[in-house]
């Protein structure tokens, strides 16, 4: 990344520098948390499942009873702007993480204002890098998800409470921990951004979509299993089912999928196990780079995937 160069966004009918995006105090998104957003990534600069991206987008727009003022091709026209103006500023092996953002905005007579924002960042292939390596720590959080009855969980808002007590509770006790959240009924439910899956006797099962965000990376792992003649269910899962995993990983925009090592300080029978194997390969077959050595070519003594 040049450190020299600051990066670009859109912001409510411009693209300006990232300093210049600033929220006004009566903002609905920031005052009530009356927002949504959606997160892709870029293989090789490029955006990947833009589209996907945005049919969640306006889902939970829809679901907020939100308009962003544009039509669903001009916010992907912007998006690639962004995108193509900001991968001038990265280093040929890096790749961003791009966020679309909508707000209620401001109150203007009768009606609203909305905020559109488009932003990015890098990804963090220093930071998570060894995730790969050693795959990831859960740890199961007291504080449980949202039911569906209070408010959607697949709609994806800025309304992050939930969530983000439940990391900080986890990372208090464990830093490099990641949380999972249980539904109130005592099943496996997500982490933060992230979809949990587990492998019990070669099946593929991951909670109910009622239940979660459902990441449009989980679509592509259930996709993906579909192809590969992988047995796999959406269902009621509890902390039973994980201790008894053959395998476990999360997906997420960023990681794509990546490795469960441990619930609860209890290992996952295999980290890297054939299920988990078959569907990295393929998802890297697909989209012609293989992302878990891009992860893995980040680390201070570098280690492939054997």
């Amino acid at each position: 990344m040049t450190e020299s160069k600051e990066r670009v966004a859109y912001f409510n009918g411009r693209i300006v520098p990232e300093s210049e995006v600033l929220i006004p105090l009566r903002d609905a998104g920031f005052l009530y948390g009356y927002a949504v957003f959606d997160t892709l990534r870029t293989f090789r600069h490029r955006l990947y499942k833009l589209e996907e991206h945005l049919d969640r987008l306006f889902d939970s727009m829809r679901y907020l009873g939100l308009d962003p003022g544009l039509e669903r091709q001009a916010l992907a026209s912007i998006t690639e702007e962004v995108v193509e103006q900001n991968s001038t500023r990265l280093e040929a092996e890096d790749e961003l993480w791009v966020t679309q953002r909508v707000t209620l905005g401001q109150q203007e007579g009768d009606g609203w204002k909305n905020t559109v924002i488009v932003e990015c960042k890098p990804l963090p292939l220093v930071e998570r890098a060894p995730l790969f390596r050693d795959g990831i720590e859960c740890v199961v959080s007291s504080i449980r998800r949202t039911p569906p009855e209070s408010m959607s969980p697949r709609a994806k808002t800025h309304n992050y409470i939930n969530l983000l007590l439940a990391d900080r509770e986890v990372k208090a006790l464990r830093p490099t921990a990641w949380s999972v959240l249980l539904d109130t009924h005592g099943n496996l439910c997500e982490g933060i951004g992230s979809n949990l899956f587990l492998v019990q006797k070669g099946t593929l099962r991951t909670p109910r979509e009622q239940m979660v965000l459902p990441g449009v990376s989980r679509s592509i792992v259930l996709e993906l299993a579909s192809s590969l003649g992988i047995p796999a269910e959406e269902t009621d899962l509890d902390l039973f089912d994980a201790a008894a995993a053959e395998e476990a990983f999360m997906t997420s925009t960023s990681l794509c999928l990546c490795p469960v090592a441990s619930i609860n300080d209890r290992p996952v029978g295999t980290t890297y196990g054939p299920v988990t194997r078959a569907l990295i390969e393929a998802w890297s077959a697909e989209i012609g780079l293989d992302f878990v050595q891009q992860y893995l070519d980040r680390l201070a003594e570098p280690l492939a995937v054997g």
